[in-house]
């Protein structure tokens, strides 16, 4: 898998302009997407559009450090890094599976960080 494409793609999915459109959001997320949110809760796919489509667009500085890589398979890929936005600090891990050539997200949690 083109690691660099799944980098790409999770970056575009943090911007609000992504967030805020449909068409873009199915084409990212895999027909099996799931997530387990911050606050804990669950979604799959079509709860995560309608959940992304109507939250406010932050257009804020956001900062991705402590990045890492780990292939799970020849047409997947795991992303773990460390997203600062807004003052806030959180883990994020995804995994993303090549389909079609492009690069689908199947699984994403986000974890908040105290400080």
């Amino acid at each position: 898998m083109d690691t660099e494409a799944a980098w790409a793609a999770e970056r575009a999915l943090l911007r609000p302009d992504v967030r805020h459109d449909e068409t873009a959001l199915r084409t990212l997320l895999a027909p099996d997407f799931r997530e387990f949110g911050q606050s804990g809760r669950a979604y799959d796919r079509n709860q995560m559009i309608a959940a992304l489509l109507v939250s406010p667009g932050e257009d804020v500085p956001i900062h991705l450090s402590e990045q890492t890589t780990l292939p799970l398979g020849p047409d997947t890929v795991l992303l773990t890094y460390l997203l600062s936005h807004d003052g806030r600090l959180s883990r994020r891990s995804s995994v993303w599976r090549c389909a079609d050539g492009e690069p689908r997200l199947v699984f994403h949690q986000g974890t908040s960080v105290g400080g």
